[in-house]
């Protein structure tokens, strides 16, 4: 039953604001949002009676959802229904669940009733204020359920909190005085994490953990302390203990302070038991005597321990234990899961269904007819196998940690001995692989020999004088060559740093063609690089170029400069109609681009704050102009 109801699904229910925000905005996104006075007065009405019609669907399914997606208090299992009495209050639950159906009912209504209205409208503007008044009175009786809406949101945050506890699955119930250890016992045995404080009511709802024993999965619930009281004086909290008790079928673990540091004496928990015993009818019961990390049992006054044993008497067991030192909460887990699953084999035995498969088995008991003895036949090899091997034992083999206390400190980890190869192999050295290569093939056997000889052969030569002659003679043209590379590496590295003191000068920089260069230095600097330089076709061709007078020089230069090179509009153009079309389409280049109102090529300001493309809704079949 649990299993069907998942609460941590429920859809978040919103505010009756939001509510009306998503309806209007999902009817604006999703129908058309353009007519016009001229169109047909059959299309307009069509076109408000489809967003009446829309919106009251939308809100209808969505009012539909809340209610089917919340439990019903009838149909969920007595112990969900009484718990969601408890926390929330069964009538004001059901009231807001009504009041979201009778919503639901009346936007019905409004919107069958502007839907015929709408055949009235003789206008685009009385259409329009058809829609208005229909949309409007849809979200007047949405606002009017804001109270329901914000109610349903708080329990459905409540529920998706609730754990999750199957009421017909195996259970451990911890029940008790508040503050004598239920929390603690159920943090020992499960991996939940209960809070546990000093003081009373520390757990103030239920809590559930999980549990294994013998292969099958248990679940421990922990509820909060119950006082001595009557039943009508009990709050929220204690109720919550009560409905487990109730409703679940559980083993019920009644915990019990014998050290009476939780403010009640024995008494007093004795007098809690037998008031709400009638919870515990057809369940098994188990008596936890715990803190005897404090007192013992056998320390208690003979009156208090009397008391402790009238329940063995009455056939419940009493189990002491500490949660402190985990003495006896094995044991108590243990024999709780005994008892529970006995007392569901008994109760399955005693229903009708065991009848029924009862009536279908037949079970055949082998009968001796002939009044033969038949004893059991061992085969006698499987006799003589069995005594060797008792007479040979084999001895379980030493193990790594029995040689290393045995040996001491001189005992030194080998794992080559349990390697599978043969005994002279096993200490072997691991060959190194490279690139697919052992190394091993390329070593030389007799290096060391072999640079032995080496340095003999090279301590002879240097005793003998060998390398004391030079290798060769320069003659004098080597050397002349070597002193001009000298000079010319020289000469490089200054051009090179006068090349970095003029580049990260922030002086103005005159171009190449105005530098000018006497004939003489370029004459000596040529000669210093070993460059022979002709002095007389030098000179007459500097004469030659001299000899002309300025003007005739400038006129000539002109000449030859119209001659050689073109405009470059004409340059690659091969008629005047090629040279129209090149000029052309230079100007539609170079023309400046129309920003129309735009900051620059990166604004993305939409001026239109409903642009048609985002609200004209989707395109169905047939032509634009159609739509």
């Amino acid at each position: 039953m649990a299993s069907s109801y998942n609460f941590k699904k429920i859809t978040v229910v919103p505010t009756a604001k939001d509510f009306i925000d998503i309806m209007l905005s999902r009817t604006q996104r999703k129908t058309p949002t353009e007519v016009h006075r001229h169109y047909a007065i059959s299309r307009i009405r069509s076109f408000y009676c489809r967003k009446i019609k829309f919106t009251q669907q939308n809100m209808h399914d969505r009012l539909t959802e809340i209610i089917g997606e919340f439990p019903k208090l009838d149909d969920v299992h007595p112990f969900y229904a009484d718990l969601m009495n408890i926390l929330y209050d069964r009538d004001h639950y059901k009231l807001a669940l009504g009041q979201i159906n009778t919503a639901r009912s009346l936007i019905d209504n409004v919107s069958r009733d502007y839907v015929r209205l709408m055949k009235y409208g003789d206008s685009l503007y009385r259409c329009k204020q058809l829609k208005r008044a229909g949309l409007g009175r849809m979200c007047t009786i949405i606002k009017n359920q804001t109270q329901s809406l914000l109610y349903l949101e708080q329990v459905r945050q409540h529920l998706s909190r609730l754990p999750t506890i199957d009421p017909n699955g195996r259970t451990l119930l911890i029940c008790g005085f508040p503050n004598v250890g239920k929390s603690s016992f159920i943090n020992k045995i499960t991996r939940a994490d209960v809070e546990v404080q000093p003081y009373a009511f520390t757990t103030k709802s239920l809590f559930v953990g999980h549990t294994d024993y013998r292969y099958l999965r248990w679940q421990v619930v922990d509820t909060p302390g119950i006082l001595d009281h009557t039943l009508e004086d009990r709050n929220t909290i204690e109720m919550q203990a009560i409905t487990a008790l109730a409703h679940l079928r559980a083993v019920v673990l009644y915990f019990m302070d014998i050290s009476e540091l939780c403010n009640n004496s024995i008494e007093d928990q004795i007098e809690l038991f037998e008031n709400i015993k009638p919870l515990f009818t057809n369940k098994p019961l188990v008596i936890v005597a715990n803190k005897i990390d404090v007192v013992r049992l056998d320390e208690l006054p003979p009156e208090k321990r009397a008391l402790l044993d009238r329940f063995e008497k009455e056939g419940i067991p009493v189990v002491p234990i500490s949660a402190v030192t985990d003495e006896g909460v094995a044991e108590l887990k243990n024999k709780s899961c005994d008892i529970l699953l006995a007392h569901r084999v008994d109760t399955k035995l005693k229903g009708n269904k065991v009848d029924d498969i009862i009536n279908r088995l037949r079970v055949a008991m082998p009968t001796n007819f002939d009044g033969k003895d038949r004893p059991v036949c061992i085969p006698d090899a499987a006799i003589h196998k069995k005594l060797l091997k008792q007479q040979h034992a084999v001895k379980p083999p030493r193990t790594e940690r029995d040689l290393e206390m045995e040996l001491g400190d001189d005992y030194v980890l080998d794992l080559h001995k349990m390697y599978d190869l043969p005994a002279e192999e096993k200490h072997d050295i691991v060959p190194e692989i490279w690139e697919g290569h052992n190394i091993l093939d390329y070593v030389d056997p007799e290096i060391v020999q072999k640079l032995e000889a080496l340095e003999k052969e090279e301590a002879f030569l240097e005793a003998s004088g060998y390398y004391d002659d030079a290798l060769s003679s320069e003659d004098e043209e080597k050397t002349e060559i070597r002193e001009t590379a000298r000079k010319i590496r020289a000469k490089k590295s200054i051009l090179m740093q006068e090349n970095r003191k003029r580049k990260h000068s922030t002086k103005p920089v005159m171009p190449r063609t105005a530098k000018t260069m006497k004939l003489s230095d370029l004459q000596s600097e040529l000669a210093e690089k070993g460059v022979e330089f002709p002095a007389d076709d030098t000179d007459a061709s500097y004469r030659r170029s001299r000899s002309r007078t300025p003007a005739n020089r400038q006129r000539v230069e002109s000449t030859v400069r119209s001659s050689s090179t073109k405009p470059r509009d004409q340059s690659g153009v091969r008629d005047p109609k090629m040279q129209a079309k090149v000029k052309k389409i230079g100007r539609k280049s170079q023309q400046e681009r129309n920003v129309n109102a735009r900051k620059g090529e990166g604004d993305r300001v939409i001026l239109n704050q409903k642009p048609k493309h985002l609200f004209a809704g989707k395109r169905k079949m047939g032509k634009t102009q159609r739509r």
